[in-house]
């Protein structure tokens, strides 16, 4: 694993855990867990559509970047359906008083489900970092980086939230978000070890893949807190998200002509 991966992977963990203190230890109103969520939602939809997508196209072409694109999403959508919410900021409206008292009952689904979204994470960090080492690469790789660091700190916000809103003190929630999270930089290990010698059409693959399973995210976040809650609070931060990413790739391109 790279220094620069692991330095990247470890921002995301941090994040993550800071949201969790949060969630944990103070207030937070569901208004602004849905703005958070939808900025989140926001800036992963769009490194999708401003470098994933283009970074990727010419390795796949369209019959295999639409295969991986739908790969990625089925995975996070086989989850969500089969066995828990891939993600607590993202399902955030889902969990009602009655979800969280009888969390006992659901504890290891949930922990399944988001331990294999925070490998998706950390892959995905990785995958960036394999890719192209032109000024392109770099920019896809800093744009990922930030769109999961947005991402992480509502997911951790949410997740100790659920944790204490079920019954746990805030230092056992705190731990086990510290557990749950992990598992975004042991994705980053595992991307480290498989990518940093695969070929440009599997690290495309990889990338691509990552970009199903964000869109999966944001359409999630924000149909479901959209049906439900604060529908201009919800697109007015998903679309700043979005273009948070858009201004972010034209100013590095720039930069790194």
């Amino acid at each position: 694993m790279s220094g620069i991966t692991a330095i990247e992977t470890l921002i995301a963990f941090v994040l993550a855990i800071v949201g969790g203190v949060i969630g944990t230890m103070l207030a937070r109103s569901h208004r602004r867990l849905c703005a958070l969520i939808s900025l989140g939602a926001g800036t992963l939809l769009g490194v999708t559509l401003f470098d994933i997508l283009p970074e990727t196209f010419t390795a796949l072409k369209w019959g295999m970047l639409i295969v991986a694109l739908v790969s990625g999403y089925a995975v996070f959508f086989i989850v969500t359906k089969y066995v828990f919410h891939v993600c607590p900021a993202c399902a955030a409206s889902h969990f009602d008083e009655a979800t969280t008292h009888r969390f006992s009952e659901i504890a290891a689904a949930m922990t399944i489900a988001l331990a294999i979204h925070c490998i998706m994470d950390g892959l995905a960090i990785a995958a960036g970092h394999q890719s192209h080492a032109d000024a392109q690469g770099r920019i896809v790789n800093i744009s990922i980086v930030l769109a999961i660091c947005v991402h992480k700190v509502p997911e951790g916000l949410a997740l100790g939230s659920l944790l204490t809103g079920a019954g746990f003190r805030p230092s056992a929630a705190l731990t086990r978000v510290l557990a749950v999270e992990s598992t975004t930089i042991l994705g980053g290990v595992l991307g480290a070890i498989f990518l940093v010698n695969a070929s440009s059409f599997w690290i495309a693959f990889a990338l691509a893949n990552a970009g199903g399973g964000f869109i999966y995210l944001a359409a999630h976040a924000v149909l479901g807190e959209i049906v439900r809650h604060h529908k201009a609070l919800v697109l007015t931060n998903f679309l700043g998200g979005i273009a948070l990413i858009g201004v972010l790739t034209f100013a590095l391109h720039y930069a790194l002509k």
